[in-house]
């Protein structure tokens, strides 16, 4: 080889090694998730994610943003995260995922437990969203007439059943067109209780004892879950049997849960995440729906309020805790 070309080639790597190591040495972009109001619920959801390889902090960052519990404050909560540009927002619950789709229409969104996406105007079918969201759903519509007959079960004379709704959750309006068409046919008189703010907690609970209620039904609402610790703790006073969607609430002193395990939604839309940070597009990801339901019964609480169950309720459950 010619001195000159020799020299030409070691000039030319004497270039080409220094962008090569700058290149290489370039860290890699970490995905950023959007969460709205974290509580212990979402470590099923962090779960998730390590199960699919993320480990937070290195593979990923999670920007959490709070409401304090005002449902006034979501849509600003929302709209941050939107400005911050994350890679996706996952939202629990209809009035959540309302906010963060006010706030974008191009972030994805994966919903969690959300009561009926489509009547709530989140996604078009549960196939092919069609939009920027999809995630799961807890299909709470369909389980009223079920949770009505679970508490005549419980207490056969059973004839006014208390519902708690929240006029800011866009699916609860299915709920209660479900609670008006199910009462006359099983015989119950329902109460509507309307509770959209934590202000209105208190003063519409004491409204309903008044009304004597024979029982109390709960949804999985994140706003009245944040308040589910007062809620069981009044119940318990005014000896009134309540029936809960999650079994998380049984296991601090709830009477009775039925419906999809919530932990397991959580669990299963860090999926939903994993497939968005891989390039699908959450039009393409169908909506998920529960695949297991579960009946729990606290034996304790029944037996404070003075409740004889019967062997084949008992023997229904998935789990009694005793």
């Amino acid at each position: 080889m010619r001195r000159r070309d020799f020299i030409k080639i070691i000039a030319g790597s004497a270039v080409a090694w220094p962008l090569a190591a700058h290149t290489q040495q370039r860290p890699p972009k970490i995905p950023r998730i959007g969460i709205i109001d974290d509580a212990p619920i979402w470590d099923h959801f962090r779960r998730g994610l390590q199960e699919a390889g993320y480990i937070e902090g290195r593979d990923v960052t999670i920007e959490y943003r709070s409401s304090g519990g005002e449902p006034g404050q979501l849509a600003a909560v929302a709209a941050d995260l939107a400005n911050l540009s994350v890679d996706v927002i996952v939202t629990y619950g209809s009035a959540p995922t309302r906010a963060a789709q006010q706030a974008t229409t191009t972030t994805p969104i994966v919903m969690i437990a959300v009561g009926d996406p489509i009547k709530a105007g989140f996604a078009q079918n549960l196939a092919r969203p069609g939009r920027n969201i999809t995630g799961n759903t807890i299909l709470g519509t369909e389980m009223a007439a079920k949770r009505v007959q679970l508490l005549k079960q419980l207490i056969p004379g059973v004839s006014r059943v208390a519902f708690l709704w929240n006029p800011n959750n866009a699916s609860h309006l299915a709920y209660l067109e479900e609670w008006r068409a199910a009462g006359p046919i099983l015989g119950v008189e329902p109460i509507f209780v309307e509770v959209g703010h934590p202000d209105q907690l208190e003063p519409a609970f004491v409204t309903m004892i008044q009304k004597r209620p024979d029982a109390l039904s709960i949804t999985a609402d994140p706003f009245h879950m944040a308040q589910v610790g007062w809620i069981i703790d009044f119940v318990a006073k005014n000896r009134l049997p309540s029936l809960y969607v999650a079994k998380e609430n049984v296991v601090a002193g709830g009477l009775m849960s039925y419906g999809p395990s919530i932990a397991d939604l959580f669990r299963r839309a860090a999926g939903h995440v994993h497939k968005i940070l891989q390039g699908s597009k959450p039009t393409d990801l169908p909506v998920e729906q529960p695949t297991k339901f579960e009946l729990v019964i606290n034996l304790k609480t029944a037996n404070a309020l003075g409740l004889t169950l019967s062997a084949s309720l008992l023997t229904t459950a998935d789990d009694v805790i005793e």
